[in-house]
This record gives structure tokens, C-alpha cells and sequence, in this order.
């Protein structure tokens, strides 16, 4: 067989089967990790143009909404809220004035969900 050539031309079955099972399998990997790659960097690129006060009160802001997520369960989950108000907390707190203009809002945001934490466990 070696050094011969074969007349066999791929049907369209061959192809769909070399390309669901073949080596264009790779092909397909790597254009999909490609994309991915892209996209990971457009995010990267557009991450780095928002102020670093944006992201942690968007953070923030998600912390607490699991506090509150956690408050509003039934039964409320005392421990995953107690842990999502101290991160909140150790950002608002720990950073302070640094966090930006919305210092005084979050600052509202913390005493008021750990207000809230307390009556819900003085309820139970």
C-alpha cells in the first residue's frame, strides 16, 4: 500500500463523521479557545477602563444582596448572612472615604442590613 494513492473521495456522511469525531475536532477546539481567548481579553480591556470604586461598590452592592438573600430565606440562613455583612463591612469600613462617592450610601446600605439581621434573630 505504500507510495499508492487512493481514489476514495470523502461522502458527505465521511465528512460529517470527521468532522464530529475527526481531526477537525482540534480545529474546532482551537477556534473556540481562540474566541475564548479573545473575548477574555476585550474583557480584560474593558474591565481596566472602569474605576476600581465602580467594581468594589458593584461588590459590594452583590454582598449585599446575599445578606439579604440569606435574611429572606425560610428558615433565614443567620450564618451565610452574618458572613456576607461582614465582607460588606470589611470593604466598607476598611476602605472608607476611598471607595468614593458612594462611601455614604453603602455606609446607609451596612447599618441598615445589619439592622435588619438583628431583628430577624431576635424573631426566631
Amino acid at each position: 500500500m505504500s507510495g499508492e494513492t487512493s481514489n476514495h473521495q470523502d461522502t458527505p456522511s465521511d465528512q460529517a463523521f470527521d468532522q464530529a469525531f475527526g481531526e477537525s475536532d482540534d480545529t474546532m477546539l482551537d477556534t473556540q479557545l481562540d474566541d475564548a481567548r479573545e473575548v477574555l481579553e476585550e474583557t480584560r480591556r474593558r474591565l481596566a477602563e472602569v474605576p476600581a470604586e465602580v467594581v468594589i461598590t458593584n461588590h459590594v452592592m452583590g454582598l449585599y444582596e446575599l445578606a439579604a438573600i440569606h435574611l429572606g430565606a425560610n428558615p433565614p440562613d443567620l450564618g451565610q448572612a452574618a458572613l456576607a455583612i461582614d465582607a460588606v463591612g470589611c470593604l466598607v469600613e476598611g476602605l472608607g472615604e476611598r471607595i468614593g462617592p458612594e462611601f455614604e450610601t453603602l455606609s446607609v446600605a451596612l447599618s441598615n442590613i445589619r439592622l435588619a439581621f438583628v431583628q430577624i434573630k431576635n424573631a426566631i
